[in-house]
């Protein structure tokens, strides 16, 4: 197609995605609409950062909007402000300077070099990562003493999307406190219409975030790299790592050393991942599950990550196993092979399953709601209440004394140092668990809505349920009548049966859908309880 047949980025888009192998050669479509397009576009900090369409509200207009937010905030933030970023002020923050780096999506270098741009203009020391993943990030941070990071990602979105992610000196996820002003900030920009020409950044110092991650995982302590090694050389074992063509390719060969025992998946270029979405699910470890069934090893683990390595799932070729089983096996692992104290911390949409193995050790337990920053209180080093280990549903894991960000890397590694110390394969492991501690059978899913019906707008549709889901209260769950024993609206609304089986209704922090959380005692129930809650959704949003 020619260049005037676009009117603009999502059409494009439309097309590229329609056929990848293709359409690929129209990424220079989107890259001229990237450039080209400054209309203003509404920010909005989710649970993750700030993400958008590559070339309709992600331009590079609106990129260096964000980042003279930033800069304004640093510069009038009040002592409040400056306390939570962990800064004394705006001199403090130039003298310790930025990380600034991006995953390796479509325009991901250019994205960076315009934030740059504006930082070294402001006399801002500004580190630059390259190609990184999230949790180099927040490791990096802790390492350079730096005042904070900007990194270029969607995470797991599809490739159609970018990102801009923020984080305070702590190296933990920006909180509200601090994303509300940038979002003020910027949204007053874009209300008038400010025009931030392009800078070329001069004067930036590169670094190597993947030997700071690792000193930093050596100066922490939680896990052994030395053991985990040996047991990759001495035993009968195979590894196989899926990338998905993200920035987490290289970076266990650097950790764990060169061996023929570690086979690595889709490590090449490919900015539209395949035509697939790019995230650890079940559908997408296909590749991982052929390469394990041709191995004879005693041992098995294969892994698959998300393109900026905050999330990944788990197999050995007998079973599927997601963070809401994971997660309850790292806390038994770390608790009890390890010896570590503390507390659990999930979510509130997090399977249960880690609730009854923290119960029977006498460990407390701490829900909170949706987005791994705001497990943030538990993950500091000078916490009141430590958290042993703290995951998410949506495959995101750290650990005691760990980044304060969710980091596939070190799920990677706390599961290859589980088979050498227990000498099991993660599925044996997770079976006798389940023997103790019962079977829990958590699932999820979701259903888009129209791009203007998020936020607070569309939690006050879903909210309005309560209007007829109360304790007490029965409703239809397949053939059955379930009894509502509890309703939580921490976060969205989350539905407690009197059999233990529940579901959690919530509005994306990142995306126009509604998302699905579900589990029950009994595989059985799960359809019928997944179509419960879309019946419920699809009431309160007509």
């Amino acid at each position: 197609m020619k260049r005037n047949d676009f009117h603009d980025a999502a059409g494009c888009w439309k097309v590229i995605l329609s056929n990848v192998k293709e359409n690929a050669d129209l990424l220079k479509e989107i890259e001229r609409f990237a450039g080209e397009n400054t209309a203003p576009a509404k920010i909005v900090f989710g649970t993750s950062g700030w993400r958008g369409e590559i070339g309709t509200d992600f331009t590079f207009h609106n990129v260096r909007v964000v980042t003279s937010a930033i800069i304004e905030m640093f510069k009038t933030g009040g002592a409040r402000l400056m306390e939570a970023l962990g800064v004394k002020g705006f001199d403090d923050m130039r003298e310790r300077g930025v990380i600034v780096g991006h995953d390796n999506r479509f325009l991901g270098p250019e994205f960076a070099s315009s934030v740059m741009g504006l930082l070294t203009r402001e006399g801002i020391k500004v580190y630059y990562a390259d190609e990184a993943t999230t949790p180099e990030f927040s490791a990096a941070i802790t390492m350079l003493n730096t005042a904070c990071s900007i990194n270029l990602t969607p995470s797991h979105n599809p490739a159609n999307y970018s990102g801009f992610k923020f984080n305070p000196s702590d190296g933990g996820p920006a909180g509200a406190e601090i994303t509300d002003i940038i979002e003020k900030n910027a949204n007053i920009l874009m209300t008038e219409n400010a025009m931030i020409e392009e800078v070329k950044p001069e004067g930036f110092q590169e670094i190597n975030t993947i030997q700071l991650y690792e000193d930093f995982l050596r100066e922490r302590g939680t896990l052994d790299i030395e053991k985990i090694r040996r047991f990759i050389k001495e035993e009968d074992c195979f590894i196989c790592i899926d990338h998905v063509h993200g920035a987490t390719r290289g970076r266990p060969n650097m950790l764990l050393g060169e061996s023929p025992k570690i086979k690595y998946l889709r490590t090449e270029d490919d900015y539209l991942f395949g035509g697939i979405p790019p995230e650890p699910s079940p559908r997408n470890m296909r590749l991982v599950l052929n390469s394990l069934e041709k191995s004879e090893s005693r041992f098995k683990l294969g892994v698959i990550m998300d393109p900026d390595g905050d999330r990944i799932r788990f197999t050995d070729g007998k079973a599927d196993i997601s963070m809401n089983h994971f997660g309850a096996m790292a806390l038994h692992f770390l608790h009890t092979y390890k010896n570590i104290s503390g507390v659990l911390v999930k979510s509130v949409a997090t399977s249960n399953f880690g609730n009854a193995i923290a119960d029977k050790l006498g460990i407390p337990v701490r829900e909170t709601v949706v987005g791994f920053k705001n497990f943030r209180p538990y993950m500091r080093p000078n916490a009141k209440e430590r958290a042993i280990v703290s995951y998410e549903e949506s495959d995101g894991i750290s650990g005691y004394n760990h980044t304060l960000e969710k980091d596939a890397m070190f799920g990677l590694l706390l599961a290859i140092e589980m088979m050498a110390v227990i000498r099991k394969n993660v599925s044996e492991y997770l079976s006798e668990l389940e023997e103790k501690f019962g079977a829990y059978y958590p699932e999820k899913a979701s259903i888009m809505v129209e791009r203007h019906l998020t936020g607070t707008a569309l939690l006050e549709k879903l909210l309005s349920l309560n209007n007829k889901l109360f304790p007490g209260n029965k409703i239809a769950v397949g053939k059955n009548n379930k009894k509502i024993k509890d309703v939580i609206t921490t976060d969205g609304l989350k539905i407690v049966f009197e059999d233990g089986s529940w579901l959690l209704i919530r509005p994306s922090g990142t995306e126009p859908k509604v998302r699905f959380y579900v589990e029950t005692r009994s595989p059985e129930d799960l359809e019928d309880i997944i179509k419960t809650a879309e019946r419920l959704t699809k009431e309160a949003i007509a």
